[in-house]
């Protein structure tokens, strides 16, 4: 929508017009069950009252001036063209039935059938390709699939990013066992004071070292992370994507986990996070699969190797508290934790290795190298790098570098921790909550949310390379209960 510009305009900032681009524009999707009816009254309602409906942000068009320049134009909402319901089935194959087909099924029959998810997730799957959002209007939308009592939230990048987005929904909702309460999110943590301790000359050797692996390690990760963009790519594999591949038709699948079991697995090596496990347990899974597919490829150039490399494109918040946080914090510009996007980058390899008597050794070379990520500025230096590449050169030669990025590396991954209890959304207790976003070049997108005491991974694929999500997702699986076995007999 192009318009001359008003003194009311906001300009687009340097992450907003890059998830606007062509080759990178990214919706995020949001898929929440509840546990009975929809009440499409309650529900619009509820998004009336709520921080989304008066945020700057879900009120505004997208514009350009005649300079091609975008900004945010504040508008009226029309709740009927952001609340969207859907009132017949969907099959397997993510379309909708017509009203002789729906006869004879009713919500309570479909509540329990592996069928309802496959279909609501190909429904998903195939939004992320060929259902881009109305530029007529405010970036967002609802669907409400009545009869599989989910609530499917189309919001897309350039709003702001998942903790941004996550938070805001959080406070549209509220605690299962009160209806009057917000839902706990993770405790902010108060740092420790370190009293005498910054006088002591252990303390200061310690800072000094600390300083000089920080400085090396920024220093190799940088270099690697330019190098990746113009040079090096990961070697083909029967998972790898490409230029063009975010336009293939997608499959999408879950990964379910129990939060107790990433826990458990965690005591087996000190000082370990969840991120460790989830990043295990991907190197795991993904050596797994490739030996299941292997078998079948003819291709000498697609045969593996010990050792071989798969990179990922891990999301980091760069906000200085984690998880989420207040959406009054969030509002403020001032606030170190203000809306918008605020995260960068980390290359994360992982690197297939056959099944031996250890599985706990994919933790082990997870652990070493999240805790060199940890100890660098990579993700840091990746967002001020995005930022100074779109200030000096403009959209276009951004959206470039993003875009080879992608196409040099497997597959992009992020993990950010939900609700830790169960919570309600228009007053429908809510099952599960996952999150996807639209399709990149890459062939493989894995996104994890806990909720409560699981975790459930989304994995979007480019079915013509990845036919199987659903055995994907189970290698998943077993490979953290493999793990949490061997943590267990370890103990």
């Amino acid at each position: 929508m192009a318009g001359p510009g008003t003194l009311s305009d906001e300009p687009l900032s340097p992450a907003g017009r890059l998830f606007i681009q062509p080759k990178t524009e990214v919706v995020i999707h949001c898929i929440l069950r509840g546990k009975n009816a929809i009440d499409i009254d309650a529900v619009k309602a509820n998004v009336k009252s709520s921080l989304m409906w008066k945020h700057p942000r879900f009120c505004s068009l997208l514009v350009r001036d005649e300079n091609g320049f975008e900004h945010w134009r504040r508008t009226q909402l029309d709740i009927d063209q952001h609340v969207i319901v859907f009132n017949n089935r969907l099959d397997k194959s993510g379309k909708f039935m017509d009203g002789s087909e729906n006869q004879g099924f009713s919500i309570e029959q479909e509540e329990d059938s592996d069928d309802d998810e496959m279909a609501v997730n190909q429904y998903v799957a195939d939004l992320s390709v060929s259902t881009p959002l109305n530029t007529d209007k405010p970036f967002w939308e609802i669907h409400l699939l009545m009869a599989h009592k989910c609530f499917v939230f189309r919001i897309h990048h350039a709003l702001g990013d998942g903790i941004s987005l996550m938070s805001m929904l959080m406070a549209s909702c509220r605690k299962a066992s009160d209806e009057n309460a917000l839902p706990m999110m993770v405790p902010e943590k108060t740092g420790e004071s370190m009293g005498d301790k910054r006088r002591s000359l252990f303390w200061l050797l310690g800072a000094l070292w600390r300083f000089l692996k920080m400085a090396l390690f920024t220093l190799v990760f940088l270099i690697e992370f330019l190098a990746r963009i113009y040079l090096a790519r990961d070697r083909k594999t029967v998972i790898s994507g490409g230029d063009g591949v975010e336009l293939w038709p997608r499959k999408l699948a879950t990964a379910r986990f129990l939060l107790k079991d990433m826990k458990e697995v965690k005591k087996a090596i000190p000082n370990t996070t969840i991120n460790d496990v989830l990043f295990g347990v991907v190197s795991s899974g993904l050596s797994r699969y490739l030996d299941h597919r292997t078998p079948n490829v003819q291709c000498l150039l697609l045969a593996l190797h010990e050792g071989l490399r798969m990179t990922g494109v891990a999301m980091v918040n760069l906000r200085s508290k984690p998880g989420l946080l207040k959406i009054s914090k969030l509002t403020k510009d001032n606030s170190e934790a203000r809306w918008g996007n605020r995260f960068g980058v980390i290359l994360l390899p992982v690197f297939y290795d056959k099944a031996g008597n250890d599985p706990l050794k994919y933790l082990k070379r997870a652990k070493t190298m999240v805790d060199r990520k940890k100890n660098s500025l990579e993700a840091y230096f990746s967002y001020r790098i995005g930022d100074l590449v779109m200030t000096l050169l403009g959209s276009k030669y951004a959206c470039l570098l993003n875009h080879r990025l992608l196409c040099n590396t497997t597959f992009t991954i992020s993990n950010m921790i939900g609700p830790l209890e169960e919570i309600t959304l228009a007053g429908n207790p809510i099952s599960s909550i996952k999150v996807n976003t639209s399709s990149l070049p890459q062939a493989i997108t894995m996104h994890m949310l806990s909720y409560a005491d699981k975790a459930e991974m989304q994995i979007l694929v480019a079915k013509d390379i990845i036919p199987d999500p659903e055995f994907l997702a189970k290698c998943f699986e077993d490979a953290l209960l493999e793990m949490k076995m061997a943590a267990i007999g370890g103990q």
